[in-house]
């Protein structure tokens, strides 16, 4: 009887690898496309076509046709395109992906359902890519740039448009808005519109404008890669090293040798293609889905993009590991969010941060729960790793507002252990908390493993 039910179990542990590698590699021969979550702010909601409906949404969850992301009162976010493209949804805002595709050319389709709320949309508009965006009646096909703002209410939906032309076909017809006009529509008649020379200010415009700057800013131009996503935050988040023996590496600010870049994330389920790791920093997207993890003598932890484009993964690579290191594994079983919190950094942290509240540089956070904007984040780095803590206060603005270094340092003297400045933040620690998931502290095991920094 033993014997039988464990040849059961057994038998049911195997059927449940076999659907899931089935879905990873039905998915991997699909035309199906993948974009980033790429911000959160407050209570976010997302539906991930699971059969669980809405549940709360965190940084760096990929996105694939058919979620659906639903913003509370104090919710704002952002999803970024493989191209750079941007979505920002503010408060009461219910947006869906309905179309996330490839043609047989390469071109990327996109079809965005503003079904509620306010949303702004700027499209950078590359190569022969087709961006769509439907409210109500109406619908927005672009092959072009251009940045404008959608707000749909109960009896009227409007597009106003900040930079380029947008052209909107309904039951009324066609109308091309062009910069700086706004297209009224009224949903009870049948998408009559009233075309304004002017765009109506929103609470919200800035908040658009200096997101959009913050990209603008520190968009990647030193590596040639055929994605965008992701670029701006490696680049303000950490610095690109020319390592010996290994080429271009990008590793994080404020980090140690002790630190592990899996200290904190999970491993989701995604239908259709399995479980992928979710990572809570900042800046991480590309380097857990693209190129891999290697530890450098005298470097420590470091990320190389390499030179293969070809495939987006969903189980980071990990190269060179320290001896006894044990890489992140996912779960055998699909049994929802499982929540990993390896070494110093807490896993399952999501306070309330308002504007001007105080946070610590603490060793090995590696960005967790700094804002974009904080001022001088290079030289606040040096000096941790030089003396071991930045006397220097911090100046956030929100947007992401200091300036980019060009020069990339090169590793300076030992990190050091212990705190350092105090800078304001205006949201949470990050991390994972609430929803349905379960936490795990040993679902990938890290190895101590020390040295010096040359």
């Amino acid at each position: 009887m033993f014997m039988n039910r464990r040849f059961g179990t057994t038998l049911r542990m195997w059927a449940a690898l076999f659907c899931c590698l089935s879905a990873v590699s039905a998915w991997a021969d699909s035309q199906a496309r993948i974009v980033r979550l790429s911000d959160v702010e407050g209570n976010l909601q997302i539906d991930r076509t699971t059969g669980d409906d809405y549940e709360k949404a965190f940084l760096n969850m990929p996105i694939t046709e058919g979620v659906r992301l639903r913003t509370t009162e104090d919710a704002r976010a952002e999803v970024e395109f493989e191209d750079g493209s941007t979505i920002h949804l503010v408060p009461n805002t219910i947006v869906e992906f309905t179309n996330l595709s490839l043609r047989d050319s390469g071109a990327k389709v996109s079809t965005i359902d503003v079904q509620q709320g306010q949303a702004y949309f700027n499209f950078t508009g590359k190569h022969d890519d087709e961006f769509r965006v439907t409210l109500a009646h109406e619908s927005a096909t672009l092959t072009r740039s251009a940045h404008f703002r959608v707000d749909v209410h109960k009896e009227s939906a409007s597009v106003a448009v900040f930079k380029g032309n947008v052209q909107v076909e309904g039951p009324a017809g066609a109308v091309e808005i062009a910069s700086k006009h706004t297209a009224t529509f009224d949903i009870s008649h049948d998408g009559q519109f009233e075309l304004a020379k002017n765009i109506p200010q929103s609470p919200f415009d800035s908040w658009d404008k200096q997101q959009t700057d913050y990209h603008l800013r520190y968009a990647a131009k030193s590596y040639n890669t055929p994605y965008s996503y992701g670029l701006s935050d490696l680049n303000y988040y950490g610095s690109y090293y020319d390592v010996p023996g290994y080429g271009l590496c990008w590793q994080p600010y404020f980090t140690s040798f002790g630190w592990d870049p899996f200290m904190d994330g999970a491993w989701m389920w995604y239908p259709g293609f399995g479980y992928t790791w979710v990572s809570a920093y900042p800046w991480g997207w590309m380097p857990y889905h693209y190129g891999g993890w290697l530890f450098v003598p005298g470097y420590g932890w470091m990320w190389r993009p390499g030179s293969s484009w070809v495939a987006w993964n969903r189980v980071p690579t990990v190269l060179n590991p320290p001896r006894a290191y044990v890489p992140p594994r996912p779960p055998l079983i699909p049994h929802g969010t499982v929540a990993v919190g390896r070494g110093p950094t807490p896993s399952l942290v999501s306070p309330g941060v308002g504007p001007g509240t105080k946070l610590v540089i603490k060793e090995d956070r590696a960005g967790l729960g700094m804002p974009r904007g904080v001022r001088n984040l290079p030289s606040l780095n040096r000096q941790f790793e030089a003396r071991g803590a930045t006397p220097m206060p911090a100046v956030v603005g929100r947007g992401g507002m200091a300036a980019p270094v060009n020069s990339r340092p090169a590793p300076a003297g030992p990190a050091s252990r212990g705190t350092t400045s105090r800078v304001s933040s205006s949201r949470g620690e990050g991390g994972f908390s609430g929803g349905r998931t379960s936490s795990s502290s040993h679902a990938s095991s890290s190895s101590s493993h020390s040295s010096s920094r040359h």
